[in-house]
């Protein structure tokens, strides 16, 4: 189970920093750091379920958490990943409606929860939170456009090639080399991409025979970036 811990202070909060709230002034991050609690999600453990209630928003403040559907056959679906400074839950929220995904923990995450109340309170004395707000739900517009483009027009290996390239991005470390797999295994990279979890391994098999990844026990390495972005069909 979950267990509360003490709420970090959003003051001194790094990740609070890297999210929508950074346009909040000095009383409403005082407010917000006075009206939200904080619980530790192990790894595996769901933070909300499809189609419940929203009483909150979600603030991760230190981890990765996976946003998922359901689909036919029971086949589940990884539409987004979320880190620190992001915040989840908030569509369900904003247009009061139940959850249409379901947000589990990918690594031991230290998550903030927001009451409604506090949340509308905020939006409603702050324009520049609102601002940020607007900017994120055109982004996720823009993004689930992509995919839908992506899914239609891109094969298998295309797909395979650039999620590969994203979660370097996601996931990398300084040097920018590697995708660390503790967080994502190969049915979630499956997932994320769209297709069964057989050809995704057959499709990274070849791309490690061809030398562009090199496949270890924890970790996918890239060796040819530009391969695999030439694979991706985008433009690097």
């Amino acid at each position: 189970m979950n267990r509360k811990l003490v709420a970090p202070v959003c003051e001194f909060c790094q990740s609070r920093l890297n999210s929508v709230f950074t346009a909040l002034d000095d009383e409403d991050v005082t407010s917000l750091s006075n009206n939200h609690l904080c619980n530790y999600y192990k790894r595996g453990q769901v933070v909300f379920l499809e189609g419940n209630h929203p009483m909150g928003l979600f603030c991760i403040n230190k981890g990765r958490v996976k946003i998922s559907q359901m689909g036919i056959e029971g086949r589940e679906q990884i539409i987004r990943l979320a880190k620190a400074g992001d915040i989840i839950g908030y569509r369900a929220l904003i247009s009061n409606e139940s959850y249409t995904g379901s947000a589990t923990a990918l690594e031991d995450s230290r998550i903030c929860i927001i009451p409604s109340k506090v949340f509308y309170g905020l939006i409603q004395s702050n324009a520049g939170l609102t601002a940020n707000l607007m900017k994120l739900l055109a982004g996720d517009l823009k993004e689930a456009e992509r995919k839908v483009t992506h899914l239609a027009q891109k094969t298998v290996v295309e797909r395979l090639a650039e999620t590969l390239l994203m979660l370097n991005e996601y996931y990398g470390k300084d040097d920018g080399a590697t995708v660390d797999s503790f967080a994502i295994t190969r049915e979630e990279i499956a997932r994320i991409v769209g297709t069964a979890t057989e050809t995704a391994i057959r499709v990274m098999t070849e791309l490690r025979k061809e030398g562009i990844i090199s496949i270890e026990a924890k970790k996918i390495v890239i060796l040819n970036r530009e391969a695999l972005v030439k694979l991706a069909n985008m433009y690097d």
